[in-house]
Formats: structure tokens, sequence, C-alpha cells
């Protein structure tokens, strides 16, 4: 059986059993951007790669398709979700609404083990663009825009951010055009200086202006994408 990796720190459907492993993997590698947006999920490569049944996969790829991760196609089958450039737009108009009071607020009730959190946040992103590894990197990012909207401890809208980073994710992969969408090095850190002197004001400002920095950093034009190996991306 194939080891999968833990769940990644994104909104997970739920399931059990084999199917949430292979949920996880799926997610971290979509996540990632090893899986790119319009790559074909056939059932039959799936089920080989993990050696699980069809049925295992076939339940993945639904609930997958929950968190609109993976979309069906009728008479196609299942693809990793490709959102369109209005659906970019009104995405990040979303979270320049929602992020900015989530960062007043987290600045507001931040803690020692909640800065330590963040901290290990960017170290970890740092290491994994040191090491080359982009589509980590931008895993990590993501997550940490989640944990600072939880820090916020405003459980619903926290739970409206998480949807729409993990949705973000695919958007950057189809549309960015420079490596600074993965987040610029200094944003995260002038957040986190922000958050260490319990300035809410400033950390609102510092979050909307990261935003728009990521827009700006998107082509929102038809981009193709390159034909993938299935086996080659997920294979241990």
């Amino acid at each position: 059986m194939t080891q999968f990796p833990d769940t990644p720190d994104f909104i997970q459907p739920t399931v059990t059993g084999p199917t949430a492993g292979l949920v996880a993997s799926l997610s971290r590698a979509i996540h990632e951007h090893r899986l790119l947006p319009g790559t074909k999920l056939g059932e039959d490569e799936l089920s080989e790669i993990y050696k699980v049944s069809r049925t295992v996969v076939r339940s993945a790829l639904q609930a997958l398709s929950h968190v609109q991760l993976v979309e069906h196609r009728r008479n196609r089958g299942a693809f990793v979700s490709q959102p369109t450039m209005r659906e970019a737009r009104e995405v990040f108009e979303a979270r320049s609404l929602l992020e900015p009071g989530s960062a007043r607020s987290a600045a507001e009730r931040m803690t020692p083990e909640a800065l330590a959190r963040l901290d290990e946040h960017i170290e970890a992103e740092h290491a994994a663009m040191a090491a080359g590894e982009a589509g980590r990197a931008l895993r990590l990012s993501g997550q940490f825009h989640i944990e600072i909207s939880r820090i916020a401890d405003q459980t619903i809208i926290a739970g409206i951010i998480e949807r729409l980073v993990a949705r973000s994710s695919l958007i950057i992969a189809l549309y960015w055009k420079r490596q600074s969408a993965l987040c610029e090095e200094h944003a995260h850190h002038a957040l986190v200086e922000a958050f260490r002197r319990g300035d809410g004001q400033q950390a609102q400002a510092l979050m909307a202006r990261h935003l728009a920095d990521i827009v700006a950093a998107l082509d929102l034009s038809d981009t193709p994408q390159p034909s993938v190996n299935l086996k080659d991306i997920l294979s241990p």
C-alpha cells in the first residue's frame, strides 16, 4: 500500500480510511502545483499508482470536487479544477474584503505562541524556496494566511478565507507571471513585525497591500498548459 503524506493544512472533505489518504495526497499535489489546473485524473491510472480500488479513487475524486479542487466534465472524466479569469478576480476581491480586517483582529489577539507559529511558517517557506521547491513554498504561504485568520478567532470568516486561499492556489498556478506571486519574502516579515507590535492598523494596511501585489503578479489571460504524466508526478 502506498504511504500517503500527512494531510495538508487546508480544508479537507470528511472522509476516512484509504479514501482520506488519497484525498490528502492529491490535495497536496494540487496545492504544490505538481498537478496543474486542467490535468486529467484518470481513475485507472490513479488506481494503479496508489494501489487502491477504482471505488476508492472515485470516492476521493468526488470528495475533492466538494471542495472545488476537482471538477467532473461530462463524458470526459475528472480534472484538476481550472478557475476562470472572472473567478480569479472574484476570489481576490473577496480576499481583499476579508483578510485585511482579519489581520487587524489577529494583531489585537496575538500571543507569543501564535507569533512563534507564524515565525515557523516563514522559516519553512524560506527553506522550501532555498531547496528550489516553489510549489511547497506556495502551499506554506497559503497556510500562513490561513493561520492569521485562525488567530483572529473569527470562525465563520476563517472558514471562508480558508476556501478562498485554497482556490487561490489554483489561480496562481494558472495565471502567475512572476515568482513574486509566491508571496514576496518581505511581505510576510512585515506582517509579523506589525503583529509583534500589536499594531492592528498597520497589519490591516500591509495585508491589503500584500494582496494587491499578488493580483498584480497575475496575468489574467488564457495560458495553455503542458500535458503531464500522472505516474511521473505521483509515484513515490
